[in-house]
């Protein structure tokens, strides 16, 4: 069994604190290495060589800047095969889906590329009697951010890229479920002509979130992952002067009006909450027919779809649908919520309890479920289940759908399977909802728009990527300037003093 590395100022570095974590094979349940967990020492010392190297990347013009994200764009390309084998490796999640993780990050990358239009200044010409007026945007220093073991390369990408674009440094303490693709990206980086020292890679527990929360050279943090974690990050990071964005859990609706049509809705469920067997903050776990009669088409058409869902290892290949989850405890927890579901009274509909993979026995796979005649009181409407479970919710009325999405806790993303217009303007002028789907099942906002929630599923004023990244990488400085005025007298000028 190996053991994995930091990377700090532009090498592979063993851990030092002696405690470790064990990285799994999700689809066959064996330990296949062990991740340092650093201790606060090797956090800030990292952090020490971060401060060193960002001053003069900072003052280095966004353009060549913004050349090095050109390049890393290549590389990310070159080696996407490389970078999905390995994510799929530690996370389970299939070959495709590794692939889109990385062409997802990959896009906000290309986004950056156009940092020194995005850090161009502001400027008014005689804002009054010889003076003039301008700002300007510049890096904050050193940044930090926390992301989640589902996405190991989309996330980490959507903070770092606009991070070093802005001209900051960068600490990255990804999962320690999945950590080898974030070093092999910050080794890309560096090829890519990233001075050393500028992206950082720590990896950890609590005690390295707490290193970066504490740190006063760390000037802001972004974090993905629950809600109770983004809450205390945010909390603790404010109170100590950081910039902070934190995103947490979801529970996402698709109400599907009597009008949809109902291959394409359902078509759109089974992508939806099954991909990446539901580990996804955008995943649809619920899905809320408007009127009976419209429930019973969705779950007639739905349960054939279901039934037919390849689940296995992603060495299979392009055959398979989703893979295991992450660890042992995610599948315990899930098939936990799904009891109490059966023992609140909900209706389960396919039942994936037994499955089996044959020659993975001992590997983290769930099968596909599906719950109707859900109400919101139940356990499996409340919380967010993370896996490959689709909840039923039949509602009366379409007041009373949107009612549903708009009174949970949680405002990540929602969409609506309709084909009137109006239905659809009002659904979206209406929702309390950060993203929006309309006949689009996953309303992720590409790489030029902001990704974030409402409610519970996000704390912070600016949202991921998009113009809100540069906003957030950056402080805004305005300077008003005046010169004394000069007459030219016998071909000097005198300079009179100002009033």
């Amino acid at each position: 069994m190996k053991d994995l590395t930091h990377y700090i100022n532009g090498e592979r570095v063993p851990g030092t604190s002696g405690r470790f974590s064990d990285v799994f094979n999700p689809a066959t349940g064996e330990v296949q290495s062990r991740c340092p967990l650093a201790s606060k020492e090797e956090f800030d010392h990292a952090v020490e060589i971060a401060a060193a190297a960002q001053p003069a990347w900072g003052a280095t013009n966004p353009q060549r800047r913004a050349r090095v994200m050109m390049k890393f764009v290549d590389l990310l390309n070159r080696d996407m095969d490389k970078l999905a084998e390995a994510l799929s490796s530690e996370h389970g999640k299939t070959f495709p889906d590794a692939k889109g993780d990385v062409q997802r990050g990959l896009e906000v990358v290309e986004y950056c590329i156009g940092a020194p239009q995005m850090l161009k200044g502001e400027f008014t010409d005689s804002a009054g009697p010889g003076i003039d007026m301008y700002s300007m945007r510049q890096p904050l220093g050193v940044t930090g951010g926390i992301t989640p073991f589902n996405f190991p390369a989309m996330i980490p990408m959507w903070m770092f890229a606009p991070a070093l674009a802005c001209g900051n440094a960068f600490i990255l303490k990804p999962s320690e479920r999945d950590p080898s693709v974030p070093i092999m990206l910050a080794e890309l980086m560096e090829e890519a002509g990233l001075p050393k020292g500028l992206l950082q890679v720590v990896n950890g527990d609590k005690e390295a979130v707490d290193a970066m929360l504490d740190n006063d050279i760390v000037q802001s943090i972004g974090f993905v992952g629950s809600t109770p974690i983004a809450e205390y990050i945010y909390g603790r990071g404010c109170s100590n002067g950081k910039r902070v964005q934190c995103f947490g859990g979801a529970k996402n609706h698709m109400i599907v009006m009597p009008d949809a049509d109902m291959d394409q809705a359902a078509d759109a469920l089974i992508g939806a909450g099954y991909g990446a067997a539901g580990e996804r903050c955008m995943a649809i776990s619920v899905a809320v027919p408007v009127g009976d009669e419209t429930a019973d088409r969705l779950v007639e058409k739905l349960v054939p779809r279901i039934e037919k869902l390849k689940v296995g290892p992603y060495t299979a290949g392009d055959d398979v649908d989703y893979g295991p989850v992450v660890t042992a405890a995610a599948k315990q927890n899930i098939l936990g919520l799904i009891e109490s579901g059966i023992q609140q009274g909900a209706e389960l509909v396919v039942d994936g309890r037994d499955f089996s993979l044959q020659g993975y026995e001992d590997g983290f796979f769930v099968g596909p479920h599906l719950f109707d005649r859900v109400t919101p009181d139940m356990d499996i409407y409340r919380k967010e289940i993370f896996g490959p479970v689709l909840s039923t919710v039949r509602a009366g009325s379409y007041d009373e759908a949107i009612g549903l999405a708009m009174d949970h806790e949680y405002g990540n993303g929602t969409a609506i399977f309709t084909r009137d217009g109006d239905t659809a303007r009002d659904f979206a002028q209406r929702i309390n909802i950060g993203m929006v789907g309309i006949n689009v099942p996953i309303p992720v906002p590409l790489a030029y728009h902001t990704f974030g929630g409402w409610k519970k599923s996000a704390f912070g004023d600016l949202n991921q990527h998009g113009p809100d990244a540069f906003r957030f990488y950056t402080r805004t400085k305005t300077i008003t300037s005046r010169w004394p005025s000069g007459i030219k007298e016998g071909g000097e000028f005198n300079f009179k003093p100002m009033e």
